[in-house]
């Protein structure tokens, strides 16, 4: 027998096998334009039924009263608030998260809530209050800045008290959540004029690094996701981490109940733009609850230690 032959030979009783039986192989890339089959199995978590419809709220007994009527104009009388559709969400995973991490931590998550308008009736106001209720009932402690009366970004009214409040509430908090409305085609000016007042850095302090931070916008007309896109640049710049989740909703003035309607009026209606704010309010505990034991771990760079070390 040659070596030609061998190697021949070789070759053939060598040829791969499928390891696949046919019942489990991948379809076909037009039986699958998702391409599902390459996804991991994931395992469900497990749902505690005592903590499917908990609320973790800060007790009226216990809250500060000043920060209550300055922060929280969210809240609703307690009738309201304990059968709203709120209070309906079925929420058990995350509420045992957060629930869980408030018992080793002893402490709340801090959430900053920015909005983008005057208005008297300001649909991405409206949108915001909804998510704080969202979050209230998670446990967080929630804190919603009006942007009223803050001056527009100069270099000399770094002093001025709505600046100043608004620099030490995201200095307090673990997160923020963003709302802007959409006008001409982006976010707008009062919202950008907030956090154009936020720095990167004052002194060793950075007010934003290291923050979840989640992202909403309300527009009056089609769907449009140009003012998220420049929250995310926003957010990236001002070091935070931006959950994956976003909310837009469209056609504000048509899915929000009349001032006067029930469960407290200006209620955002059922569908799937109130299921999709649900998720990212619900994914933005999620995450910060991962995140916030490791906030100076993931604060700690390379060439500032350098920086440090040199000095």
């Amino acid at each position: 027998m040659t070596a030609a032959t061998t190697l021949e030979d070789h070759s053939t009783s060598c040829k791969p096998q499928d390891p696949m039986p046919p019942n489990l192989k991948t379809p076909s890339m037009n039986g699958d334009l998702n391409n599902t089959a390459s996804m991991r199995v994931v395992l469900k978590p497990q749902r505690h039924p005592d903590f499917a419809f908990r609320s973790l709220a800060i007790p009226a007994s216990i809250d500060h009263s000043t920060l209550r009527s300055r922060y929280r104009p969210f809240l609703l009388p307690d009738k309201i608030q304990c059968d709203d559709w709120v209070s309906r969400l079925e929420l058990a995973t995350v509420t045992e998260m957060a629930y869980n991490d408030f018992k080793i931590t002893g402490e709340r998550i801090k959430v900053l809530i920015l909005y983008g308008s005057l208005r008297q009736r300001s649909y991405s106001k409206l949108l915001a209050f909804e998510i704080s209720r969202i979050l209230w009932r998670l446990g967080c402690d929630v804190r919603v800045y009006d942007p009223q009366g803050l001056p527009v970004k100069d270099d000399e009214q770094h002093n001025h008290p709505k600046v100043q409040e608004l620099r030490e509430l995201s200095r307090w908090s673990d997160g923020h959540f963003w709302v802007s409305p959409e006008q001409h085609g982006n976010l707008t000016a009062v919202f950008k004029n907030q956090i154009d007042w936020i720095p990167l850095s004052t002194g060793s302090v950075r007010p934003t690094q290291g923050r979840t931070l989640g992202l909403a916008m309300v527009s009056g007309g089609s769907q449009s996701f140009n003012t998220i896109n420049s929250l995310r640049i926003l957010g990236r710049w001002m070091r935070m981490f931006t959950i994956p989740n976003q909310s837009s909703v469209p056609q504000a003035y048509t899915l929000f109940t009349d001032k006067d309607a029930e469960e407290g009026g200006s209620r955002l209606m059922a569908g799937g733009n109130r299921d999709r704010l649900v998720d990212c309010a619900e994914e933005f505990v999620k995450y910060t609850v991962i995140m916030r034991p490791h906030f100076a771990l993931l604060s700690d760079r390379f060439s500032e230690r350098d920086a440090f070390v040199k000095n």
